[in-house]
């Protein structure tokens, strides 16, 4: 992923854009990405979706909920959490000792 480096934007957008960032528990980068990705869109005219991952798409859908506190980014965050726990853990298939073959 690259990065791109905006200059001289009104302080006025950039509060605006942190205030529905927070609004939606996400990151002023975040939001601006997201906007970026709407305008491209609708200055091509396009009803196709930008493309994303499964994380920003339920985000997106669950972001505007009006949760309190963004609970949505918590649980997405634990989920995360738990996932990154699992991973490496040895594969059980619910065989006990005694259930050689």
């Amino acid at each position: 992923m690259g990065d791109l480096l905006i200059r001289n934007i009104p302080e006025a957008v950039k509060l605006e854009i942190a205030e529905a960032a927070k609004a939606r528990g996400q990151s002023l980068s975040d939001k601006a990405v997201d906007l970026l990705q709407k305008g491209l869109l609708a200055e091509r005219g396009s009803d196709a979706s930008p493309q994303g991952s499964a994380w920003e798409s339920l985000r997106a859908l669950f972001g505007s909920d009006g949760s309190p506190d963004g609970e949505f980014a918590k649980a997405m965050d634990e989920i995360e959490a738990k996932r990154k726990r699992d991973f490496g853990r040895p594969v059980s298939f619910g065989l006990d000792a005694d259930d050689e073959r």
